[in-house]
């Protein structure tokens, strides 16, 4: 089993994060009310062998930030993606051959916080 199992991604306004996710991503995150906390969840395919899931969460103690742990976001068409982060906000470090383990890339999101993207 992988060690990581679950991430949280802080933002300030979920609104603008999710809409954010799902334009760059092309995918669908589902909103939900934890016990009072804002949160927007990523898709999870269930008996996947790779891969942790995770949630976009907005409330006390929740900051985003540039400096920190930093989430790798496995992504499909590599190119395509950083062209529409490109029009939202910035490309942090280009896309970066790493030979038989793909390629990934940092980017801004939405809140202010570092992302990286990985891919094949």
């Amino acid at each position: 089993m992988n060690p990581v199992t679950w991430f949280e991604i802080p933002v300030e306004d979920m609104e603008r994060a999710i809409a954010f996710y799902e334009r760059v991503f092309a995918m669908s995150l589902k909103r939900h009310d934890m016990n009072g906390t804002d949160m927007a969840w990523f898709p999870v395919q269930e008996g996947a062998a790779y891969g942790a899931t995770g949630t976009l969460i907005a409330g006390e103690g929740c900051t985003p930030s540039a400096a920190g742990v930093m989430v790798y976001i496995n992504v499909e068409g590599m190119d395509e993606v950083l062209e529409r982060v490109a029009k939202e906000t910035e490309v942090l470090v280009p896309k970066t051959d790493i030979g038989n383990n793909g390629y990934y890339a940092h980017i801004k999101d939405s809140e202010g916080n570092r992302i990286g993207l990985h891919g094949h």
